[in-house]
């Protein structure tokens, strides 16, 4: 038998286990489980765009889904794994006590969100985040967000820990630190209990985090103390030093061991964020973007390290030494709504099925025949809302539509702004409107494109990767269309736990670094998709039109802005 990798995969609604061989990246087995409790809709509320996560949901998907996948390999597989390593979304992070663990695996806290992970796509921060870029922008401090694309968010690591402050005093008087999602799964499977010796990982408090290596680390206490004098006994149990994903964070444990069947003593990498990972297993590198595709999306590529000073780049999601490929500059940009969008127009349509189906007649059938009935159609809604769509010439019947469903990520961050749809009559049909929220999301990811070349970053290849990239081609040829440009999308259904199976290698010893175990590991080209010249040409004029419509919603969304602190002046 060879030597075996494991990469875990812990995504926004589920978490995968991946088993390869490591000479060249074949799948010995794979598990895939969605978080239970996510899945039942407990503990967020998307109407206030709050989105929490309970600890157990991670505990539980990572035990089923290893022994699964170990099983499935066979035990010599199992015996034969040489490096684990983790991928999480991010920012999401979580109440923790001195020992790292969540505060919601208390008792007390068990069924508090604010105990819990605050996802990636929780927008409860926003007023916190206007509070950061107050002080960031007030001249008293360096500019600290010139490496995050100069604006910090409402997604990201401080604007969480001051939202948690703000919305619970028994939370935030029981938090020793908070940790990312990445940080404590490496911690658990490593059995480390002191959080002094918890690696931090480089990726999340670079890009979320306000950590840069030209600052030394994280900005001054004082400047998170002019923010709130709370943040800083936050800071103070944090650090300055971060690691990269080739870095072990710690051997299994034999409790873990024991718990999920693999010998004790592999070494666990420090976790990263799954769509550096992703980026890592769709083969990004100098010149080569990477579409890691889901529900949201993002575009991902590296460079050098500069020889003089680093150039920041305006209005992505932040550039950091070691973040995606060690040894080089990371750099993230990304939307934050793209398979959701697709999501929300599905739910919206299945409606009558969820809320009168159950309770009516429909030829006496049972009630398992109704669910089987519901099930039926919404897996065949939307690929049935494709074929027809993939019909219609762009921008069906004059729609427009503007993808800022879940605020605006990039370019230039604003959790402010929403989703929109122009141009709307009675003959704007759901094929149509669906076809222009297509279009939105592809024009968004335009809007990165360009932003990434005016500021000096070459593109010369595209590849894509994840749900979208193999499932949608109609998805695919209208953003190969919209950016003009060719689009290689990767044979390969978990890229992001690819990526972590190669990070896995690299910290097992069994290659020198990530460009070697891309090389040996990589995922091959399923399909190609060039632009129709024709329709590119008429996109130019409609993104010019979508530009349009965003900087109308721009301007709706800072004079309601302005209303509110008006409102506030009056009503203090």
């Amino acid at each position: 038998m060879g030597d075996f990798v494991l990469g875990l995969d812990f995504g926004t609604d589920s978490c995968r286990a991946l088993i390869l061989d490591a000479a060249d990246g074949e799948e010995a087995a794979v598990s895939v489980m969605n978080y239970p409790r996510w899945a039942g809709g407990l503990y967020s509320d998307p109407g206030e765009n709050r989105f929490r996560q309970h600890p157990l949901d991670y505990l539980e998907t990572l035990e089923h889904t290893i022994r699964e996948a170990a099983g499935e390999a066979g035990g010599s597989v199992a015996a034969g794994i040489r490096g684990i390593s983790i991928d999480t979304t991010a920012s999401t992070s979580c109440a923790v006590d001195a020992r790292g663990s969540p505060l919601a695996l208390k008792p007390e806290f068990a069924e508090n969100p604010s105990a819990m992970f605050v996802m990636w796509k929780d927008h409860t921060a926003v007023a916190e985040a206007e509070r950061i870029n107050r002080v960031l922008q007030s001249g008293k401090h360096p500019n600290y967000a010139k490496y995050a694309g100069g604006i910090y968010s409402s997604e990201w690591f401080w604007a969480r820990v001051l939202r948690i402050f703000n919305e619970d005093s028994r939370v935030a008087g029981e938090a020793y630190s908070f940790l990312e999602h990445c940080e404590w799964m490496t911690a658990l499977l490593a059995g480390i209990r002191d959080i002094r010796g918890i690696k931090r990982s480089r990726a999340t408090a670079g890009h979320k985090g306000l950590w840069h290596r030209t600052f030394g680390g994280y900005p001054p206490r004082s400047f998170f103390e002019d923010i709130d004098p709370r943040l800083g006994r936050i800071y103070d149990t944090l650090g300055q030093e971060t690691w990269p994903g080739d870095t072990a964070g710690g051997p299994l444990s034999a409790e873990w061991a024991d718990r999920l069947g693999l010998p004790a003593g592999i070494p666990v990498g420090v976790g990263g964020i799954d769509a550096h990972f992703g980026g890592v297993g769709g083969g990004v590198r100098p010149g080569r973007m990477v579409m890691v595709m889901g529900t949201s999306i993002c575009e991902m590529i590296v460079g050098p390290r500069p020889e003089g000073e680093e150039k920041p780049i305006r209005g992505i999601c932040g550039q950091v030494d070691g973040s995606v490929v060690p040894g080089m500059i990371g750099y993230e940009a990304g939307q934050s709504a793209f398979g959701d969008v697709y999501a929300w127009f599905r739910d919206l349509l299945l409606w009558p099925l969820e809320k009168l189906l159950p309770a009516a007649g429909a030829g006496n059938l049972s009630p398992q025949a109704k669910e089987d009935l519901k099930g039926e159609i919404a897996k065949r809604l939307i690929p049935e809302i494709e074929k027809e769509a993939g019909k219609l010439e762009p921008s069906a019947g004059g729609l427009i539509a503007l993808d800022w469903f879940n605020g605006r990520r990039t370019p230039d961050v604003d959790a402010r702004v929403k989703g929109a749809v122009t141009g709307l009559s009675l003959g704007s049909g759901a094929v149509k409107v669906y076809r222009a929220l297509v279009e939105a999301t592809a024009f968004g990811a335009r809007a990165i494109v360009e932003r990434f070349r005016e500021e000096g970053i070459g593109i010369e290849e595209i590849h894509a990767v994840g749900g979208v990239a193999r499932k949608s081609p109609l998805v695919m040829q209208i953003l190969s269309d919209v950016l003009n440009r060719e689009i290689k999308a990767l044979k390969s259904d978990q890229a992001v736990a690819l990526g972590a199976a190669m990070f896995a290698a690299v910290v097992a010893g069994l290659y020198p670094d990530i460009p070697a175990a891309q090389k040996a590991m990589a995922a091959p080209v399923e399909r190609i998709y060039s632009p129709d010249p024709e329709r590119a040409g008429i996109y130019d004029s409609l993104y010019a039109r979508y530009r349009g419509l965003g900087a109308f919603e721009q301007a709706r969304a800072e004079y309601e802005m302005r209303q509110k602190a008006r409102r506030d002046r009056l009503n203090p």
